[in-house]
């Protein structure tokens, strides 16, 4: 398994100083933007709903379900570019990510935790291979369960989440581990007659690949 890698020099660290939760992604049910705003009421914690409302279906569930539960604390700021989304990240507390579904992965939880930024979200799909709960954010399956998690955020550290994403999620690891498969695969392919054996390059294409490290 090859994960999804996040470039960690774009996502630098943040400090969660903006005291806010902050639920990002696509205004739909299976990502529990509902679900993220009762939550975060019954928590007495502010939040943020960054989420683009374009298609009709992202309309009629905005409509139907979040625009009712707007204010006490509800904000929604709509779609956002790159650079709002990193500083969303970076001032969040914690992303809040009650998703409904069996995600296949996730990218925008391996940003918030490239940001320093726990995520807490329910244990469907990738998120069980994201998250270490307790140490990077929480998972938790109920409401009430959730509610508690986001009384318990400060006992996550910003930098486990920071330190996870470089030695696990960034897009060197990535690069390493497609280039990794490949060589196997070309190292393992028997030739075929009339045609000489596939060879991995002499050098290793990591070095022309990667930009100068940056400290994390």
């Amino acid at each position: 398994m090859i994960h999804h890698g996040v470039d960690t020099r774009r996502h630098t660290p943040g400090s969660g100083d903006g005291g806010y939760l902050l639920n990002l992604g696509r205004m739909t049910p299976v990502k529990g933007v509902a679900e993220a705003i009762d939550v975060a009421v019954a928590a007495g914690m502010p939040l943020i709903i960054a989420a683009k409302v374009t298609e009709p279906h992202e309309r009629e569930y905005f409509d139907a379900e979040v625009r009712p539960r707007l204010g006490r604390g509800v904000r929604f700021v709509g779609e956002v570019g790159p650079d709002e989304k990193v500083g969303l990240l970076g001032g969040a507390l914690a992303l809040l990510n009650p998703i409904t579904w069996a995600e296949p992965f996730g990218l925008v939880m391996i940003e918030a935790l490239a940001s320093g930024t726990p995520v807490i979200a329910t244990p469907r799909g990738a998120a069980r291979e994201i998250v270490d709960d307790g140490v990077t954010g929480f998972l938790r399956r109920t409401h009430d369960e959730l509610v508690d998690a986001v009384g318990r955020i400060h006992e996550i550290s910003r930098d486990a989440c920071r330190s996870t994403v470089v030695h696990r999620f960034s897009t060197d690891r990535m690069v390493d581990g497609y280039l990794d498969l490949f060589t196997e695969v070309v190292d393992r392919t028997p030739p075929v007659a009339g045609h000489p054996a596939p060879r991995a390059p002499r050098s290793d294409p990591r070095a022309r690949m990667r930009r100068p490290a940056i400290a994390s």
